[in-house]
């Protein structure tokens, strides 16, 4: 049985969806103000993983995540680019999209944008209001009550009066509570505006995800997901909202991703110390390679610790999946065919026990490696008959972590040419394999060591074959 931490109760808790077979599960998606950054990447690794895995246990899974399109640092950005704010969010979205398909997460099956849900914004407001849980300032903003939902602070465990030591009011807000939070913003001149009951404006960050959420997952649904970032007060501003406005639950199972980190210290862009996703791809000249290894060295860890980039963490996931594209390599050296294999049920079931476990990535790339010595084994001894069920295994669980998704020749790059192509690494390595044959042991090694700089990376298998890669 699946079991997934609820950051509400703040236990594991077995998972049972609201309709047998179905889930429901929406994710905070990306604020479009710049390239996203590594945080963000790892964001959408984890629940595309979650996705993936959900949806090979057989759950009909609609899974929605969402834009904003509109914010106060959009806004910012577009007027001192001197760009309508349009041009930026499309410019952003795009580029988000070619970024993510890279690391090889599949797209949402909704993703709705918060300039799309204008009207089911302002409808919430109002429903909110009605209930004297929103109330407009004198400044023509309009706020939420918090003080009158009871639950408030269930998710982050704040209380009001520590919220309340720490409260600031700006000099143009017109609250009646420093707790309160705004719903809808007036225009100021020259913003993005939108007709309203209250004025000309547009809505506050929080209310976007409400409304976008029941819009469309229902009022109340499975899973919420999204940054450790966001759990307080994003969500738990959308459960006051959303709750206070429906009487009913808002979701079942709240999942949050621990921080990415640089020396120790969370990765924002707040702070500055951020990579972007771009930055990292661009670091191979197959950028598609790259964006596994980003992908594998995130799901390494858990998807709730917290994670520590640096070049040795990216070193040591390209070197992880190197082991298993090189036995990759192997198979389809020998043509191992896969197609009507049955997978190897043990390995799946030991695979699936890791994953059911609050989905423990770290775990279950563990079954992976034994299995691949499994392989590497057979392959030595020769054991062939049992090699296509072992092999399509292996491809079965990487398709449900969302790796393995170049040619072997691809990503160890065995094409047969150095970089600049002018020379032919597999005649050199021909030429070497016969110097050893005929025990001309001086020429073999000086054949290795002008591949060596070449920065080929050789390994001689015990079946006479030499399998190779650029380091």
């Amino acid at each position: 049985m699946l079991k997934i931490y609820n950051s509400l109760s703040r236990q594991k808790e077995t998972f049972i969806p609201r309709e047998p077979g179905k889930v429901g599960m929406y994710v905070c998606g990306i604020t479009v103000y710049g390239y996203c950054h590594i945080g963000h990447a790892r964001m959408m690794v984890a629940f595309d993983v979650v996705a993936r895995y959900l949806r090979q246990q057989g759950y009909a899974l609609k899974h929605v995540r969402n834009i904003t399109d509109i914010d106060d640092k959009i806004i910012r950005y577009a007027e001192q680019a001197g760009e309508p704010f349009e041009a930026v969010t499309e410019r952003f979205i795009k580029a988000m999209h070619e970024d993510f398909a890279l690391l090889g997460t599949l797209p949402p099956d909704e993703e709705p944008r918060a300039t799309g849900y204008i009207q089911p914004i302002i409808d919430l407001i109002q429903i909110l209001q009605n209930k004297d849980f929103a109330y407009q300032g004198a400044n023509g903003d309009v706020y939420y009550r918090v003080r009158k939902f009871d639950g408030y602070g269930k998710l982050s465990g704040e209380t009001l009066e520590g919220l309340l030591s720490g409260a600031r009011v700006n000099a143009e807000e017109a609250k009646d509570d420093p707790l309160d939070f705004v719903l809808w913003k007036a225009a100021k001149p020259g913003e993005p505006k939108w007709p309203s009951p209250w004025g000309d404006g547009r809505p506050g960050w929080h209310i976007e995800c409400s409304a976008m959420a029941s819009k469309c997952l229902g009022d109340h649904f499975d899973i919420h997901g999204g940054g450790l970032d966001l759990r307080f007060p994003h969500h738990e501003n959308e459960i006051a909202q959303s709750e206070a406005a429906t009487g009913k639950t808002f979701v079942n199972v709240w999942m949050h991703n621990g921080f990415v980190q640089m020396d120790e210290e969370k990765m924002s862009k707040s702070l500055g110390n951020f990579f972007t996703v771009r930055d990292v791809l661009a670091m191979d000249k197959n950028p598609a390679r790259m964006g596994e290894v980003l992908r594998y060295m995130m799901i390494a860890s858990h998807y709730r610790s917290s994670l520590n980039y640096t070049g040795q963490s990216i070193a040591n996931a390209r070197s992880a999946l190197t082991r298993f594209y090189l036995t990759l390599s192997r198979l389809d050296e020998l043509d191992v065919a896969t197609a009507d294999a049955v997978v190897d049920k043990n390995y799946v079931a030991r695979f699936n026990e890791a994953m059911d476990d609050d989905f423990n990535t770290p775990e279950a790339l563990a079954v992976m490696f034994e299995l691949v010595r499994e392989c590497n084994r057979k392959l030595d001894t020769g054991e062939l008959a049992s090699l296509p069920q072992s092999a399509a295994t292996l491809k079965y669980l990487g398709d449900t972590l969302g790796l393995f998704t170049l040619t072997s020749e691809d990503f160890l790059e065995t094409g047969g040419t150095s970089s600049d192509g002018s020379i032919d690494i597999q005649q050199l390595i021909d030429a070497r394999n016969t110097a050893r044959a005929e025990k001309n042991f001086a020429r073999a090694d000086e054949l290795r060591d002008r591949l060596n700089k070449l920065g080929v990376i050789m390994e001689d298998r015990p079946d006479g074959i030499t399998s190779w890669r650029i380091g």
